[in-house]
């Protein structure tokens, strides 16, 4: 193994994932590695069975699940599994001619941007503010509609952690069949605090699953349809975050959240990432960015019997309703 991995000059970083070609290679006695329990994330020493992420000179990035005495072959020539059972993460390993590759497990969000999809995920960036904006927390039971291809519900699960719960409706089979596979991939094995439930969530009984919940979030077309059994399933003071793409849905569902008198004064907004570009004195920002993926909607459920109370604003310009 080497100890550098440069990136070729004039290159710029693109994301790459390729599915994993292997080969047999003659059986080898490989280190032993200690084995972690099925659903927590592994670390130590790369092991059979692990997904290992290799990054070449040019940003470019292949995953691979390691099995022993297996060769994944590359343009650049083929890497022994071997090479990999029994070192640490951030270790290079070469292939068979020379070219150096990056070996890490991949990160959750190394993993919702490569995992096939059905439906549009929720990006990482957009996640992020869903479980930090919702405030999901360690125990938290969340319901989440639609289930999608599963990036949002792997973030929901690594919030609430084992104690929690989530609870996916999804009304298409196939995105559910996505949502199924892409979890129990990332995870190991099918999470026993994940209950997935094909159905529309205006059918939702909280007491067929176990009493209120503490946060809802909602990624579909018309959340709005949805807001009379979701006021229902959220307990006093729980939260609702609402994911939608275009400016007419924003209108809609916050109107309707209005209408309803039973929620905190709706707050909405989007965020944009951008990244910098920093090699010595030459700080300037990329010329690509992360730019408009969604709007969020987030407001908290009133006590039964509140009215939501009426904000005061400031009247427009040139309006002859003198502000309140």
């Amino acid at each position: 193994m080497a100890n550098e991995l440069q990136p070729e000059e004039g290159t710029t970083e693109v994301d790459e994932v390729v599915q994993p070609a292997v080969a047999e290679i003659p059986e080898q006695e490989l280190p032993e590695t200690d084995l972690t329990a099925p659903g927590k994330r592994p670390s130590g020493p790369f092991r059979v069975g692990d997904r290992v992420q290799l990054t070449d000179g040019k940003g470019r990035h292949y995953t691979i699940v390691l099995e022993a005495n297996r060769e994944y072959h590359t343009h650049k020539g083929g890497i022994v599994h071997n090479d990999l059972i029994g070192a640490d993460e951030g270790s290079v390993v070469k292939s068979v001619n020379g070219t150096p590759y990056l070996a890490l497990r991949p990160l959750l969000v190394d993993y919702v941007l490569s995992m096939p999809r059905g439906a549009q995920v929720i990006y990482p960036k957009d996640a992020a503010q869903i479980v930090h904006e919702g405030d999901v927390f360690p125990g938290a039971r969340v319901l989440e509609a639609g289930a999608g291809s599963g990036a949002l519900t792997c973030s929901l699960l690594r919030a609430v952690g084992p104690e929690g719960k989530v609870i996916s409706y999804e009304v298409r089979d196939d995105h559910a069949e996505h949502a199924v596979r892409n979890v129990e991939t990332f995870f190991g094995e099918r999470p026993p605090n994940w209950e997935l439930t094909i159905a529309d969530l205006a059918e939702f009984d909280p007491e067929a699953h176990g009493g209120k919940v503490d946060r809802v979030v909602l990624d579909m077309l018309a959340p709005w349809d949805v807001l009379p059994a979701v006021s229902k399933a959220l307990v006093p003071g729980g939260v609702l975050i609402v994911y939608v793409a275009t400016v007419t849905q924003l209108s809609k569902v916050v109107e309707a959240m209005r209408e309803q008198e039973c929620w905190t004064e709706p707050r909405s907004w989007e965020s944009i990432v951008r990244g910098w570009h920093v090699v010595g004195l030459a700080v300037r920002p990329e010329h690509r960015m992360q730019g408009h993926t969604a709007f969020l909607v987030s407001a908290r459920r009133l006590a039964e019997g509140t009215v939501t109370p009426k904000p005061q604003r400031r009247a427009g310009k040139g309006s002859n309703t003198a502000a309140k």
